[in-house]
């Protein structure tokens, strides 16, 4: 860890170890709230504000907090950071606000911002602990942000709520349902491990071909 760089902390949450598509982390939101675009942008963009909220005050509380009560005191710093979006989604964003319904609450249990609390704050410095915040909120936001994207165009024929098709468009109703959401978010599991498959046998075939010509 003491050796990461700042874009290797970054790019790790954001794509190798995206809390989506590689640890399959915080699924309850990613497939309830991404039936629209501005939905899963809404969740996605507050779940990132509590995540480095919280990476920061719990790693710079790490020195102070006694190690029995670390995980009492990281719900208590992720539950006020989750209030605070909660009230401030309801005074400026209230439709929105409606929209996500509990699903804005229920951020405190969130197995992502609990996991990289005990997982990496807690053990990293405020810069490291703020990057790595950052990159998982971008990487959990991108991939609802994807997800909320191809189920409204392909369910709606709309996107942000802009129509994009004529009135011929008969769009595929099962994308905005359950089912929908679960084979969407298979795919995009799917087609980011055999990206990664490739990426790796792009890195090893160098080293093959270098024992080869030894």
């Amino acid at each position: 860890m003491a050796t990461e760089s700042a874009s290797t902390i970054f790019l790790r949450g954001l794509w190798k170890e995206n809390p989506v598509l590689k640890l399959l982390l915080g699924l309850c939101p990613v497939l309830a709230v991404t039936s629209t675009a501005i939905d899963a942008l809404g969740m996605g963009a507050c779940t990132t504000f509590v995540l480095l909220s919280s990476n920061i005050v719990v790693s710079t509380l790490r020195g102070v907090i006694p190690a029995r009560m670390r995980l009492p005191c990281f719900i208590v710093v992720i539950a006020s950071f989750v209030t605070i979006v909660d009230l401030v989604m309801q005074g400026f964003f209230f439709e929105l606000s409606k929209s996500l319904g509990l699903f804005i609450p229920l951020i405190v249990v969130n197995c992502v911002i609990l996991g990289r609390a005990e997982a990496f704050a807690s053990k990293n410095p405020i810069w490291k602990a703020a990057i790595d915040g950052f990159g998982m909120g971008l990487g959990f936001t991108a991939t609802l942000l994807a997800l909320g994207i191809t189920r409204e165009v392909l369910g709606n024929g709309t996107v942000f709520g802009v129509t994009l098709f004529g009135e011929n468009f008969a769009p595929l109703i099962v994308m905005i349902l359950p089912p929908g959401a679960f084979l969407t978010l298979g795919y995009m599991i799917g087609v980011k491990a055999l990206i990664d498959r490739w990426l790796e046998s792009r890195a090893v075939a160098p080293a093959a071909a270098e024992r080869r010509a030894a």
